[in-house]
């Protein structure tokens, strides 16, 4: 196995607090967000129309293979890295940079896209009690065309975006049981908000807006059809990405090799359900074409005719809490990634820094809550949502596959959580993410690659040569 560096026992280290229903609330605080409020409108409007339900259970299936395989590593190698520790550990440093680099795209960007989205729904909630906030402020200045090539909206900055990150990144740096409690009452309102629209939303659902299910395709792949139900699935994947996350709290968690695994599994089951009720309610209420919008889930209200003028107001309000809890589950894990890498001798040591008073990488969080409002400030929904993932399907097929490895070259390694079925199950994974990928648009990979290269120059340039000072594998 892969060496990594150890810290001097002198250093403050990471205070374990969380139980099982701890990390089952912190996966679905950080999975329900953009993706239910947000992005499920917009997959239904361009991919999949009403079969967007179908999208989500097919994701789900795809989640489940890689979710026990998560559980099996989390219990046999409990470190906060998440994938990033798991493919060090089966496939040596080069691997592991690259399955890091992608889960620093996955929660930077997945938080960015969850701020964009809380952004809109403020706005919106702001200017049902008289306050508008100028769109020059509250838009991204960016945008791209069909053709990919960036334009400009003529907006100066998503400043609301920018400012929850803000908020979201001072309560990290105070501590986890703090943020764990915060977690867990935005998690209460949010679920009840999601269970108020299913209950009364469903009485205004129509027929017709199921028909057809599945629109008819448009000549080309992914533009609805059965081609476009597997694009939405892979647009809308990042909405299940919060259930990795859990993994990132394995220094945290007081019996990580036994919690870990059913924390993941019991977040990714209640996120399913939530998520297929949901968008049944939104398709059913509203024409899909009417919610390519940041705020689906208030258009689908407002078809409703004004009956459910109260909800909507009510739903802002409870999303606007929610996405924030995303926000905050989503930049936890990002730190706790970097400062096991940080550890690794693959990122400054800056990350691994823990303040005394806090116990938290207070340094580390600082630095990516203010690169997640700079995106977030900057760039649309839609682009960041596909970029989340495809970077997130690459470090999954990953994940999948250390299992596979770590089976062989660990065989007699005790498992409190074993993945079933294997090796049929983590295989399944490995190819379900691979055709996932496939299923993206084109520009969606020319932005991976070069995000990829980026993150090569920054390992040949300061991860292998500092891995080797350190006398580590590089």
């Amino acid at each position: 196995m892969t060496q990594v560096a150890a810290i001097d026992d002198a250093e403050p280290t990471l205070r374990p607090h969380l139980g099982l229903w701890h990390l089952i609330a912190a996966g679905v605080g950080s999975t329900i967000g953009s993706g239910i409020f947000v992005i499920t409108g917009t997959a239904a409007a361009q991919y999949a129309g009403p079969a967007i339900s179908l999208s989500f259970i097919l994701a789900a299936a795809v989640c489940l293979c890689t979710a026990y395989c998560y559980g099996e590593l989390a219990g046999l190698l409990p470190k906060s890295g998440g994938a990033y520790s798991y493919a060090l550990a089966s496939s040596g440093p080069l691997i592991g940079w690259t399955v890091g680099w992608c889960l620093v795209l996955e929660y930077l960007v997945a938080c960015s896209t969850v701020a964009v989205g809380w952004s809109s729904y403020f706005t919106d909630l702001v200017a049902s009690m008289g306050v508008r906030i100028p769109d020059w402020i509250a838009t991204a200045p960016i945008n791209f065309d069909k053709a990919g090539h960036p334009v400009a909206t003529g907006a100066l900055f998503n400043l609301p975006a920018a400012l929850i990150v803000g908020l979201v990144t001072m309560l990290l740096i105070v501590g986890i049981k703090e943020t764990n409690r915060a977690n867990i009452a935005m998690v209460v309102i949010k679920v009840g908000i999601i269970l108020l629209v299913v209950g009364f939303g469903a009485a205004y659902v129509r027929a017709e807006h199921f028909t057809p299910y599945i629109p008819e395709n448009r000549g080309s792949y992914g533009e609805f059809g059965w081609s476009g139900v597997l694009r939405g699935s892979a647009v809308i994947f990042y909405a299940f990405l919060g259930f990795d996350g859990v993994s990132t709290s394995a220094q945290e968690s007081r019996n990580p090799q036994r919690d870990i695994g059913w924390g993941i599994i019991g977040a990714l089951a209640a996120c399913t359900v939530l998520y297929v009720a949901m968008a049944v309610v939104m398709t059913g209420m509203a024409d899909y074409r009417t919610l390519n919008v940041a705020n689906p889930v208030s258009v689908a209200l407002a078809a409703a005719g004004g009956d459910l003028d109260w909800l909507r107001t009510l739903v802002n309000i409870g999303v606007v809490i929610g996405l924030a809890s995303a926000i905050l589950m989503g930049l936890y894990g990002q730190s706790r990634i970097l400062y096991v890498m940080a550890q690794d001798r693959m990122v400054p040591p800056i990350f691994a820094r823990i303040a005394p008073r806090f116990r938290t990488p207070a340094v580390g969080t600082v630095i990516v809550g203010a690169a997640c409002a700079l995106i977030a400030g900057l760039f649309p929904i839609d682009i960041l949502g596909e970029l989340v993932s495809i970077g997130s399907l690459l470090a999954f097929a990953f994940v999948c596959w250390s299992v596979l490895v770590l089976r062989r070259r660990m065989p007699d390694a005790p498992r409190p959580f074993r993945t079933p079925l294997s090796p049929l199950l983590p295989a399944v994974g490995i190819a379900s993410s691979l055709y996932l990928m496939v299923s993206l648009p084109g520009d969606t990979w020319i932005r991976l690659l070069l995000w990829m290269a980026v993150g090569m120059m920054i390992y040949l340039g300061y991860s292998r040569p500092r891995r080797r000072a350190g006398g580590l594998s590089a």
